[in-house]
């Protein structure tokens, strides 16, 4: 095979390549609603989800997993959603041998990078829950990216994949930090 033709030949891949990627990145926008992913900038959310909590519950909380497809830095500062009166971005730290929630400002995701909002670390509390977490409903959720933007994403209210064997709370009794209930 002559140099020429071993030129035209990796260049043909990788035009295969870049139009494969492109094709899978059109798909992900344009059937949001089918797979329960977003995109919203070189943001690809994931799966947005809640446990189903008891009707007593007022708080509970909302999980997700956020991809960065972009060559910069970015970040999830804000949540908000009208099935609670407030919504925060949380983690839980070990502290005096305790488990505690805290707030945190933002959640930095990298370029490249994935981060998963999961029951046990991070996670997007609900506080002031306006109905019940009931299962197989779901709720609208707006995300506010420092770059990407905001957008809207449809939260399931589901059990998790994995039956529940993740670290599991109630956050309808569960004490927060002074700093997490000022808002």
């Amino acid at each position: 095979m002559s140099t020429t033709h071993r030129l035209q030949y990796g260049y043909g891949r990788y035009f295969v390549k870049r139009f494969l990627t492109l094709s899978i990145s059109l798909l992900c926008v344009a059937c949001p609603a089918l797979a329960g992913d977003y995109m919203q900038g070189s943001i690809h959310i994931i799966e947005p989800w809640s446990r189903p909590l008891p009707a007593v519950s007022t708080n509970g909380a909302a999980y997700v997993t956020l991809m960065n497809m972009g060559d910069a830095p970015d970040k999830l500062v804000s949540a908000s959603t009208p099935a609670a009166e407030r919504a925060e971005l949380h983690t839980h730290i070990m502290e005096g041998g305790l488990m505690k929630m805290r707030h945190v400002e933002s959640i930095e995701i990298p370029a490249g990078g994935r981060i998963a909002l999961e029951p046990g670390g991070l996670h997007i509390m609900l506080f002031g829950l306006s109905e019940p977490l009931t299962e197989g409903r779901s709720y609208p959720l707006t995300l506010g990216f420092e770059r990407a933007g905001e957008v809207e994403v449809e939260v399931m209210v589901m059990e998790p994949a994995d039956g529940g064997s993740q670290t599991q709370h109630e956050h309808g009794d569960m004490k927060h930090d002074e700093k997490s209930e000022g808002g």
